[in-house]
């Protein structure tokens, strides 16, 4: 009876959303993210070919966290550890580009080094990441940053030019995982970025690009 009991409650809570799902974890109020799996997939050609910018995201079905752990890596981990350097280039390894994920129950930024997700902000920012309401409902909702002050001083045309060039490296792997997995996502750039910035509460060196949904492809 104790051990029904149990279950009963174990069930609830999952059901509830207060026990994360396996393979994840929480460390205080941040998020521990299992190791990305660097093998598997489709091959490189056939993600290439399957590539495509996809608005039917399902709302109801949020992301395994495996899969989240893996996109993550795949947009900007840290693929050679001696070094530190990631598996987007960036102009003189700066790696201005943060990657912050807005899921429905708050932000989190990326933390390369260390693999995991750090909350940022309990709330949910979806609704001011797009106009479009797909983006709103979206179980993930990728939001990339340029942390203007790791630009070295260059002039304001040098630092849009470089954060937007290193943006689209990061976005495009991200298309490139999301077609291997059969995962929908698309680039938003009809953003208002001032609201987004305030609602993510950024300093002012912090400069929102782009932000990019992702989830499984409605049937």
């Amino acid at each position: 009876m104790i051990r029904l009991s149990l279950k009963r409650a174990l069930a609830a809570a999952l059901a509830a959303g207060w026990i994360l799902a396996a393979g994840a974890a929480e460390t205080g109020r941040d998020r521990a993210l299992p190791a990305p799996r660097k093998g598997g997939g489709r091959p490189l050609m056939q993600a290439l070919a399957d590539r495509q910018s996809r608005r039917d995201i399902r709302p109801d079905r949020p992301l395994d966290p495996q899969v989240l752990a893996d996109l993550l890596w795949a947009a900007c981990g840290v693929n050679r550890r001696d070094s530190g350097k990631r598996t987007a280039p960036t102009a003189r390894n700066r790696q201005e580009i943060e990657v912050y994920a807005a899921l429905a129950d708050g932000l989190f930024r990326y933390d390369a080094a260390a693999h995991r997700l750090v909350r940022v902000l309990d709330e949910d920012v979806r609704p001011s990441a797009g106009r479009q309401p797909f983006i709103h409902t979206a179980p993930l909702v990728l939001i990339y940053v340029a942390d203007e002050s790791r630009m070295g001083g260059g002039s304001e045309r040098d630092t849009l030019f470089y954060s937007a060039a290193d943006t689209g490296f990061v976005s495009q792997n991200v298309y490139l995982y999301c077609a291997s997995e059969g995962l929908a996502t698309v680039v938003i750039g009809m953003v208002d970025k001032p609201a987004l910035a305030a609602a993510m509460k950024l300093p002012p060196a912090h400069k929102v690009m782009l932000t990019q949904p992702v989830g499984y492809p409605a049937e």
